[in-house]
């Protein structure tokens, strides 16, 4: 299983910027995929989770109302909608999977992905005032 992020880039605060990422030797289906960010200096965080067979999705409480997860299967992708964005969401994005099977949409945990999951390379969004 590979994922590949993209969609990154300069924008405007207040913009709406929506990344992909694209999953490619998916054998998995009830598993949840999803998205963190990482800022300078900070630790990686969680954003938005979906699983892959139910369509169930998870948002962290505070990104709630801005975000929104989606997947296609006929794709193979994963999105994140991200609406009037701020100086402060400048951070690179991971997308990322946790093979655990499961139906049932949950929040993902870092040491989880990185004991049995997959991480995406990370795509580049930077808020301009």
């Amino acid at each position: 299983v590979q994922l590949q992020a993209s969609g990154g880039g300069l924008v405007q605060a207040g913009d709406s910027r929506t990344l992909s990422c694209i999953v490619s030797g998916r054998t998995f289906s009830a598993a949840n995929m999803g998205w963190f960010r990482q800022a300078p200096g900070k630790e990686r965080e969680f954003l938005a989770s979906i699983n892959w067979e139910s369509n169930g999705s998870y948002l962290a409480d505070s990104k709630e109302h801005r975000l929104t997860i989606s997947r296609d299967p006929a794709k193979n992708t994963m999105y994140l909608q991200m609406k009037s964005l701020e100086p402060e969401d400048t951070a690179v994005y991971y997308c990322a999977v946790d093979l655990t099977p499961t139906r049932f949409a949950r929040p993902l945990l870092v040491g989880e992905i990185n004991k049995n999951g997959r991480w995406g390379q990370g795509t580049q969004v930077t808020v301009s005032s």
